[in-house]
Parts: C-alpha cells; sequence; structure tokens
C-alpha cells in the first residue's frame, strides 16, 4: 500500500514539474491555434529545395498536432517564415577509387515565427544551421542519389526546425 502511494506521490509530482514526453509539448503561448506557412524563399541554386524544405515543416507540425496549420496568411494566428541562405554537399569520405562515398550535408536557414495577434516575434534565428552525414551506396556517386539524399535532409531538417520551436530546445 504505502509503495503504490509513493508511485502516485511520484508522478504527480513529475506533473507539477511540467515534465513531458518529448514530442508532446509546446512552448507557443496559448492562443497560437493555427500557424500559417507560406513557401520559404529559396537563395541558394538548389532546384527545388525551397518546395522540399517547406512541404517537410508543414508536414512535420501537421504530424505533431499541436497547431492546424493552414495556407492562409490572414487565417492563421502565427505566420512562419523562412528563407534558405545556403545549401551545401561537401565530401568527406572516399573509397580506395578515391571516389567520394560520404558527404556532409549542410542547409543555413533563416527562420521566423512571428505572433499576428499580438504584433511579436515569438522564435527568430537568422542562421538556423542543420547538418547531417549522408553515405552514398557502393557502386553508385552523389548525383544519382541526390533526389533521395535531399528529401531526407528536408524531413530531417524539418522535425529540427519544429522541436526547436514548439520544444524550445
Amino acid at each position: 500500500m504505502k509503495r503504490i502511494f509513493f508511485l502516485l506521490l511520484a508522478a504527480l509530482l513529475c506533473f507539477e514539474c511540467g515534465y513531458h514526453l518529448r514530442g508532446t509539448g509546446s512552448s507557443l503561448p496559448s492562443h497560437i491555434k493555427k500557424v500559417s506557412i507560406p513557401m520559404f524563399k529559396n537563395r541558394t541554386t538548389r532546384y527545388e529545395l525551397d518546395v522540399k524544405l517547406t512541404r517537410s515543416v508543414i508536414d512535420e507540425f501537421v504530424a505533431r498536432g499541436v497547431v492546424e496549420v493552414t495556407s492562409d496568411d490572414q487565417a492563421g494566428d502565427a505566420v512562419l517564415s523562412g528563407e534558405i541562405i545556403s545549401f551545401r554537399v561537401n565530401p568527406i569520405g572516399f573509397t580506395g577509387e578515391a571516389t567520394a562515398d560520404r558527404y556532409n550535408i549542410i542547409v543555413v536557414a533563416k527562420i521566423v515565427l512571428r505572433d499576428l495577434a499580438k504584433q511579436r516575434v515569438i522564435y527568430s534565428n537568422p542562421s538556423f544551421v542543420y547538418q547531417e552525414e549522408y553515405e552514398v551506396p557502393e557502386g553508385t556517386d552523389f548525383e544519382t542519389v541526390e533526389t533521395d539524399a535531399v528529401d531526407k535532409i528536408a524531413e530531417k531538417f524539418a522535425r529540427s526546425v519544429v522541436i526547436t520551436i514548439l520544444e524550445g530546445f
């Protein structure tokens, strides 16, 4: 009986202290229920990078279900804008034949979340950096798997952006 009491007491204290499972919380103000996400601006030469990153960020917000995503700038309680500043692919690993088989991909973006009701910035990072290593399967080159690599990076970039905004990390 005492054991059950202490377990319940410990659980109650954890909930009172604000602990929550990763991916279920939100550090957004309570009045923000809808976020508008217009197409990110692409300042790089990478074709359709803006489309892939924007789509991935929208998908990540939708998957988390914390806020509703809208395409109408006037219907949202907040607007998330992004500007892709750079996209770099650097070889970092080589095979015995001196061909690259491992790459470091770096995406740098300006990310701003504005509260439309209170006319203030909730989150701003003028140089949000996401980097990931990508391994090219043996017998292929990066150009062959580039589309797949960019798609995977876009998903991980989006997850990182959304976690940073929603959970304050």
